[in-house]
């Protein structure tokens, strides 16, 4: 662990923001603000079920996971043609920018799209060339993890699998989502065998609101190489060693998890705990549009919830790059802006 010199209290919050950090968990449909789903429904001619901006935003009222997705799913609706697609990401890309976020690993869920008769290739190629015009616009290097939905078969899996393989090279990685209980990670063992195989990066969601044992299946039976949220693992003392031993880091989303009641308040929440224990956390937005926050709002609001400090910034902005898909030359890089960041900050 790198040690930091103490900071302020009162001066974190600037810290939090000017320090490099990767995003690793980040639903880009969840990046779409209300404001540019009317642009878009507008655009191609989509009619919404709400009656304006604000009557969508007050609708962002979860009482699960479950409540969340329906309401995802309505607004992913707008998303028809690659451009839409550009527009979305660019969008997060200058949220991102401002708050120091320099890698992002973008996950989508192209099965959303092409059940509704959305080519694959819209999909993908509008994603790609907005992270390709991300480096060279704000700096920013991203790359796109592709999601299975889990509530799905996986037969669905397969054919999207095979729908994908012309973009192969565009990919890093593949990853699970959507509604976690009843759909155990295990259900997805031979399209996560064959995307072993083909080299794909491999994540999964497991331990929002699923039980541990998702977690354990996740890792052995799935072998994938992060877990996204995972912090039901503390109710098994044996997965903590695991986790820890293994270095397997967890994508916590503080904001995501208080908005779709995991934790009743952040002072609940146990990223701090986490942390303290010598799990590689680190802290993503999730689906920032409808949990009232980017990477700086997770952080600063965390931060003042559960009394970290100056330490545990570094070492989960560390985590962050270390558990990332990146190259280790560019890797490396990363770790010295953060270095310098630490030591410049007066």
């Amino acid at each position: 662990m790198t040690s930091v010199k103490p900071v302020p209290a009162e001066r974190l919050p600037e810290l939090l923001r000017l320090m490099p950090k990767a995003e690793l968990h980040i639903h880009i449909e969840g990046s779409l603000e209300p404001e540019l789903i009317f642009a878009l429904a507008k655009r191609n001619g989509v009619a919404l079920a709400y009656g304006g901006v604000e009557e969508l935003r007050s609708a962002y009222a979860f009482t699960n996971l479950q409540s969340f997705l329906d309401i995802y799913y309505a607004g992913a609706s707008v998303l028809l043609k690659e451009q839409d697609f550009y527009d979305m990401a660019r969008a997060y890309f200058v949220k991102a920018r401002a708050d120091n976020v320099v890698h992002a690993e973008l996950f989508f869920d192209p099965q959303t799209h092409t059940a509704r008769g959305v080519g694959m290739d819209v999909v993908i190629k509008g994603l790609h060339r907005a992270c390709v015009d991300a480096k060279t616009e704000f700096g920013i290097s991203a790359s796109l993890i592709m999601c299975f939905l889990r509530h799905l078969t996986e037969e669905d899996a397969f054919e999207t699998l095979e729908q994908a393989m012309p973009y192969r090279d565009l990919l890093v990685g593949v990853g699970l989502d959507s509604g976690e209980v009843g759909n155990p990670p295990e259900k997805f063992a031979r399209v996560y065998a064959r995307c072993r195989e083909l080299g794909f990066r491999l994540v999964a969601h497991a331990g929002e609101e699923g039980p541990p044992a998702y977690i354990w299946t996740a890792l052995d039976v799935l072998k994938v190489e992060r877990i996204d949220h995972g912090v039901q693992a503390v109710k098994d003392p044996a997965l903590m060693q695991r986790l820890a031993k293994d270095r397997i880091a967890l994508t916590v989303c503080p904001l995501s998890n208080l908005k779709l009641c995991v934790f009743p308040d952040l002072g609940s929440h146990n990223l701090r705990h986490l942390l303290d224990a010598g799990l590689a956390i680190t802290i993503n937005s999730d689906d920032p549009a409808y949990f009232g926050g980017y990477m700086n709002e997770n952080f600063t609001q965390t931060f003042a919830a559960l009394g970290m400090d100056a330490q545990h910034a570094n070492t989960l902005a560390r985590n962050s790059f270390e558990a990332s898909f990146i190259e280790s030359a560019a890797k490396g890089r990363y770790l010295d802006r953060l270095d310098e960041c630490f030591e410049d900050f007066r």
